[in-house]
């Protein structure tokens, strides 16, 4: 009884000369397909025989037959066959910038105001690629990043995490949002010093611009940031409870035509400079695959976003900047996201 020789495994070309001889029951018709010739042909399936212990073909005079064992080996040949196909039109991809799947995490306080753009971007200049959006708090984005769940951040930055990396985008002010006839409406001046006396309404628990806007709290001399007697899980929330005039609110300048433009009741006013702000970036892995891509990414959207009431950020052709590090002159203004 044959034994299948284990110090030897089945090569692709062994594989394709049988399913090739299985398909046409011919050896020089199989030969021909493969554009090589029948002894070669010959050889390779005697070889496949020889390394798999078993009889894969019944040679005549006149034609080929699979014996029972060809029969079910065939099968199994041209599927990995396929899977190798399969494999390698992956890799070709791989190769390619802006193919397959990217998966992107952004935080509630910047989906609803930049995706159609990042949307809109992708749709028009990466039309193969395959993005997938998750929309979670900062803690959990940056989990995902570092188990591989997620590619690619959009968030507020600086993180504060070892082993990511960032891509800044832009700085934007915050802006008061108050009920109409309030004594602050309309101002472009007002002193931050004005937060310590102001009834001030934030999200809940978790979300990263909650924290931004108790250490801009803090820096106006705000004991403890005040008390929050009142919090929202979303901007929309917040915009409608200041417009019932249960206080006032902090939003991101990229938000407040989306949140406000449409309510008489409310209207904002803007801090004197220099107005406290945030900065948002993409963020990724330190040293992954695709960062040249990903920096690539990083300056088309800057370029779409040309427009918005914001100050873009320059890479300056350093590429990306790891988190934790020492913060730029013009940072200065940015305030920390310390809990997501």
């Amino acid at each position: 009884m044959a034994v299948i020789n284990r110090g030897k495994q089945p090569s692709l070309a062994q594989l394709r000369a049988f399913v090739a001889v299985a398909e046409h029951l011919h050896f020089r018709d199989a030969a021909g397909a493969l554009g090589m010739s029948q002894p070669a042909l010959s050889g390779a399936v005697s070889a496949l025989e020889e390394t798999l212990g078993v009889q894969l073909v019944e040679r005549t005079t006149r034609k080929v037959l699979l014996s029972a064992a060809g029969e079910r080996l065939a099968v199994r040949a041209r599927v990995v066959l396929e899977a190798v196909g399969d494999l390698l039109e992956e890799a070709e991809a791989a190769r390619a910038p802006f193919t397959g799947v990217l998966r992107l995490g952004v935080i509630p306080t910047v989906a609803p105001y930049l995706l159609p753009t990042v949307l809109r971007l992708v749709h028009d200049a990466y039309p193969a690629l395959d993005l997938q959006v998750h929309e979670e708090q900062t803690s959990s984005l940056v989990e995902g990043l570092a188990a591989g769940r997620l590619d690619l951040l959009l968030l507020a930055v600086p993180l504060g995490v070892p082993g990511v990396a960032e891509l800044p985008l832009f700085d934007e002010d915050f802006v008061l949002v108050m009920p109409h006839r309030h004594w602050l409406a309309g101002r472009d001046d007002i002193p931050r010093e004005a937060l310590r006396e102001l009834h001030l309404l934030l999200l809940d628990e978790g979300h990263c611009l909650r924290d931004q806007a108790l250490d801009v709290c803090r820096e106006a001399g705000r004991e403890d940031g005040g008390p929050v007697t009142t919090t929202a899980a979303g901007l929309s929330t917040l915009v409608q409870l200041v417009a019932g005039g249960l206080g006032v609110t902090l939003l991101p300048r990229t938000a407040v035509q989306v949140e406000t433009g449409r309510n008489p009741d409310l209207v904002t006013g803007y801090f004197a400079d220099p107005a406290p702000s945030r900065r948002i970036a993409l963020a990724m892995r330190a040293g992954a695959a695709r960062a040249a891509e990903f920096g690539e990414f990083a300056q088309a959207l800057r370029g779409a976003l040309e427009g918005l009431p914001v100050r873009m950020v320059q890479d300056r052709g350093r590429g990306a900047t790891p988190c934790g590090g020492p913060p730029a002159a013009s940072d200065a203004t940015a305030p920390a996201c310390s809990a997501g």
